[in-house]
């Protein structure tokens, strides 16, 4: 094993944050059988079950959907060398944060990787790759971004109401704020976005780096980050934002069955949570490329811990619940957006769908997915980001000026960077 860094160890360190209620304790794998932990809604559950009868007469798969927090739990379980399942899930949010223990996983290029890379979009594969090139994840599903746009408030506003007409009249974002500010004058009772951290996060999504470089360097506040920044202030000085944050899902499902919030920018799987939170909006929704496409936000992975009983099983396993016709019927299940290419045209993607007014979706997101590319992603990256969303939605609750905000998210990421070994 290497020798761990000062940055290796923080990292194992949180994984002593466990909670008695969320801590699970999967079986060993043992003679005849395969644990595959993973956390609730990411994988198709009918998918897994037609993988155990697939596998049922080489081993007793046996899928374990641990409730919590899913990191924690699976870095206690690898971190004590005991009860090694023999597959685990990789949340698309903590990859970045495990890559540093890429020697915790078995090398994926040594099973055959290699074969299956080209069925499936580039950048995801590089997204579970670690420095030295260990393959450490097999990808489930990607989040292609889009913008998701209530047709009839819009339509109510008298602006383009059909994702046709959106595409040719909203192309960058400067249109889109445009679009808002004619949108709140005609209906004052309707914000255009959930908050300026939604719109913050995608620009920067769309860029080419996010906190801290390839060299372990802090540049948070480089003009990559200000021009993502400004963006999400000036929409925020023109009333735009709900200021609703990430974390209030009471407020969020208020807004989208009141019909107060115009547009969601987001990810595929974001169409999941508007179907689940607002079902009698059903028909009313839309989506429409423009500006928000280009980026990934979340999608995971499948990975095989180094001590697994046999990876090569473990492996063949995954590449028949992931391959290309799995991921599309995932699709269809789980609302899980494919990483396989080939799945974008299986009809179980073309199909119109009710909710989105009969749109054919797959169209939108499988424009963005190929125009997605690589973002380094450090392992402190997402706990910067989380405090300069926290410093927008102070400016949005009226508590900071967006100079003082800014100076404070700067600082705070450089803080947060130095305290995880960021140099």
């Amino acid at each position: 094993m290497r020798p761990i860094s000062r940055r290796q160890a923080l990292l194992l360190g949180l994984a002593g944050a466990l909670t008695a209620c969320g801590q699970q304790s999967p079986a060993t794998d043992s003679s005849g059988t395969t644990h595959l932990l993973y956390w609730p809604g990411g994988l198709s559950t009918g998918i897994l079950n037609k993988a155990k009868s697939q596998f049922d007469a080489r081993t007793e798969l046996i899928p374990d959907a641990l409730q919590g927090v899913y990191r924690d739990q699976l870095v206690d379980i690898l971190n004590s060398g005991k009860d090694i399942p023999g597959i685990v899930g990789i949340k698309g949010e903590d990859i970045a944060s495990l890559l540093p223990r890429a020697d915790l996983f078995a090398d994926l290029h040594t099973l055959g990787a290699d074969e299956l890379m080209s069925q499936y979009v580039p950048w995801k594969w590089q997204q579970a790759a670690s420095p030295d090139n260990r393959q450490v994840g097999f990808p489930i599903d990607i989040g292609p971004t889009a913008t998701f746009f209530r047709s009839d408030l819009f339509a109510a506003a008298g602006l383009p109401s059909e994702p046709d007409e959106m595409a040719a009249a909203v192309r960058t974002w400067d249109d889109y704020i445009a679009g808002g500010v004619k949108l709140v004058k005609a209906t004052p009772s309707v914000k255009l976005v959930r908050s300026g951290a939604e719109l913050y996060t995608i620009k920067l999504w769309q860029g080419t780096q996010r906190y801290i470089d390839e060299t372990n360097h802090y540049i948070g506040g480089e003009a990559h980050v200000r021009e993502a920044w400004d963006l999400a202030v000036e929409l925020i000085a023109k009333d735009l934002s709900a200021a609703i944050t990430s974390t209030d899902e009471t407020g969020w499902g208020k807004a989208l069955q009141e019909g107060t919030v115009a547009t969601a920018l987001g990810a595929s799987w974001l169409g999941f949570d508007l179907t689940s939170l607002a079902p009698d909006t059903s028909g009313k929704w839309r989506v429409a490329d423009g500006p928000a496409i280009g980026a990934n936000y979340g999608g995971s992975f499948l990975a095989i811990p180094e001590g697994a009983a046999d990876p090569d099983l473990s492996f063949e396993i995954i590449r028949w619940i992931l391959d290309p016709e799995n991921q599309a019927a995932a699709f269809t299940d789980a609302g899980l957006f494919p990483a396989a290419t080939a799945a974008f045209d299986m009809p179980a993607l073309q199909e119109p769908d009710p909710f989105f007014g009969g749109q054919k979706t797959v169209e939108i997101f499988a424009e963005s997915a190929r125009k997605a590319h690589r973002v380094y992603e450090a392992p402190a990256d997402s706990k910067i980001h989380d405090a300069f969303v926290a410093q927008l939605a102070a400016i949005e609750a009226g508590t900071k000026t967006a100079t003082k905000a800014w100076t404070d998210a700067v600082e705070e990421g450089r803080s947060i960077g130095e305290s995880l070994g960021v140099n």
